[in-house]
């Protein structure tokens, strides 16, 4: 199976050091307003010619969510782009999280991408610091790709079988623009999840990791009804890390 994971929001802790500098440049924003994981966690676009990324690129919900101005929004990412390596200093959002998927995969024969839109920082290419982080989390010789436009084309382009991500557009790009399934990584509250994800039948799950299962824990906790969901049950059955409310994969 070839499945693909985001980073930010999914296995990368992106929004403390957002919110984190935010509170520093802006000491006046109610601390509050920021507390919500999906604030910030996942990074804007970047406007190509400057190399860095711009509030006009921001998803609505980063901004509006932060209670920032597009200038203090733009003022932040400017920040955080100008730390050194900034991409390899990110923790991760479950602890052991990547040494664990690396594991799985290892045992189901999973063939594991790691797919980003991050904008450029100082220091090294985006690729290589992302590269850097895995690896020293226990994820050797990962394949990462740094991509731009609908996830569906690239789902379709690299011959995925499941996305993870953290953004509803993206999964929502993935079943319709392509033959893979989505997993929406959603870390909110749950009847904040967008209707959409049930409508077409995307995957929802609130960690990537779930020590309750049996046998000691697995990756990717899924809790859509197996007559709503998109992602082949095949694919299910042969990650072994998978549970759904209808369809229980085989061990």
């Amino acid at each position: 199976m070839r499945i693909a994971f985001d980073l930010d929001g999914v296995l990368a802790d992106l929004h403390g050091p957002f919110v984190k500098t935010a509170l520093r440049l802006f000491p006046e924003i109610d601390p509050n307003a920021v507390s919500s994981p999906e604030v910030a966690a996942s990074p804007p676009e970047e406007d190509d010619d400057a190399g860095v990324p711009v509030a006009e690129g921001t998803p609505d919900r980063l901004v509006t969510d932060l209670a920032l101005t597009p200038r203090q929004s733009d003022a932040v990412w400017r920040s955080l782009a100008a730390t050194e390596d900034f991409w390899a200093t990110l923790s991760e959002l479950e602890p052991g999280i990547i040494a664990r998927l690396a594991a799985v995969a290892e045992e189901h024969r999973w063939e594991v991408l790691f797919i980003t839109s991050r904008p450029r920082v100082a220091g090294r290419t985006i690729q290589r610091q992302t590269q850097y982080w895995l690896e020293q989390r226990g994820f050797h010789l990962p394949s990462v790709y740094v991509v731009h436009g609908s996830r569906g084309r690239i789902a379709e382009a690299l011959q995925l079988d499941i996305v993870v991500d953290d953004r509803p557009e993206n999964c929502l790009d993935v079943v319709l623009e392509s033959s893979a399934g989505a997993m929406l990584v959603w870390r909110g509250q749950r009847e904040t999840v967008p209707a959409s994800a049930r409508r077409f039948g995307i995957a929802v799950a609130q960690v990537v990791w779930t020590s309750d299962y049996a046998h000691g824990g697995r990756v990717i906790e899924c809790r859509v009804p197996s007559a709503e969901c998109q992602v082949p049950s095949a694919g299910c059955e042969v990650a072994a890390g998978f549970r759904c409310e209808g369809r229980v994969p085989r061990v």
